[in-house]
């Protein structure tokens, strides 16, 4: 039984799903998060952790003792008012601490409009979003991190996340859904136990200083994976808006890039066959196992 000592900054989906997999694969697991909540003792998969507050600037100073202790560490913190809130407050903290395996969790969106082409790691970057151009700053001053004082780290890219509660199917029963039309429009998605699993296959094959994109093997536009979860739940279909009607700007900006990501480069690497390898079999799992 391998012993991990983890401190994840942040506790959303992808970092609970990976702590999921490392308890069902028997590790013995020390975890300390941070979260905007006050700072508290809880439990997941009779785990007992230790959740520290940490909002913008301001952080339990407790938190610094057990970081130091960490030899995993898992960074899923967004950029905060275009800042690594991370970087700025502990990077001097993380130098010292002699961790094992540091992955920073980023986003496609750091590669912009691709015209509907493929892209791999080596692709150039040229992020529309404002997210987008704070994640890449994010992933530089990490690399520099790398480059100065030979930290491990990995950035993992990931492409749009879906999960058992959040998915098409779940915003088509909660009537929050709509069919987004526009020509030539493709966009690459991940099932959340496939992060989860390719986190776990990292700890035992990690090479630092390293980019990996995390998606699936169908990048598809947002109609098609619409219609086939109108299919899966054999309801009627929702109403279809064109892409220039769209008032929330959050999702205008999601319809100014397209592109295919290649997750060639994860796969080999890994050595990792997907669980949900597209969005089929992903919606038809959930809709067997949880709608």
């Amino acid at each position: 039984m391998k012993n991990i000592n983890l401190f994840c900054f942040g506790f959303g989906q992808v970092a609970e799903s990976f702590v999921n997999k490392l308890s069902l694969e028997n590790i013995k697991l020390k975890l300390s998060i941070t979260s905007r909540e006050k700072t508290s003792q809880k439990k997941i998969n009779q785990i007992s952790y230790n959740n520290f507050n940490l909002e913008d600037d301001r952080f339990d100073a407790k938190l610094i003792d057990e970081l130091k202790k960490s030899d995993h560490i898992l960074i899923s913190i967004p950029p905060v008012n275009g800042t690594d809130i991370v970087i700025k407050n502990f990077s001097k903290i993380i130098k010292k601490c002699n961790p094992k395996w540091i992955t920073y969790l980023s986003a496609t969106s750091v590669y912009g409009d691709h015209d509907g082409e493929w892209v791999n790691e080596k692709s150039k970057t040229q992020p529309t979003s404002k997210n987008g151009k704070e994640r890449l700053i994010a992933e530089k001053n990490w690399i520099s991190l790398f480059d100065e004082e030979k930290i491990p780290i990995q950035i993992f890219r990931l492409s749009g996340i879906y999960s058992n509660k959040n998915n098409p199917l779940t915003r088509l029963k909660s009537g929050n859904a709509n069919i987004i039309k526009k020509v030539n429009h493709f966009f690459s998605r991940i099932h959340v136990e496939d992060i989860a699993n390719v986190l776990f296959k990292s700890i035992y094959n990690f090479k630092p200083n390293e980019i990996y994109n995390i998606s699936d093997d169908k990048p598809a536009s947002s109609e098609e994976v619409m219609l086939y979860a109108v299919k899966v739940l054999n309801i009627k279909e929702p109403k279809r808006i064109n892409v220039k009607d769209i008032q929330s700007e959050m999702l205008k900006n999601f319809y100014k890039d397209s592109k295919k990501v290649s997750n060639k480069k994860m796969k080999n690497f890994f050595n990792y066959n997907l669980k949900f390898p597209t969005y089929v079999e992903g919606l038809n799992n959930i809709r067997n196992n949880f709608t």
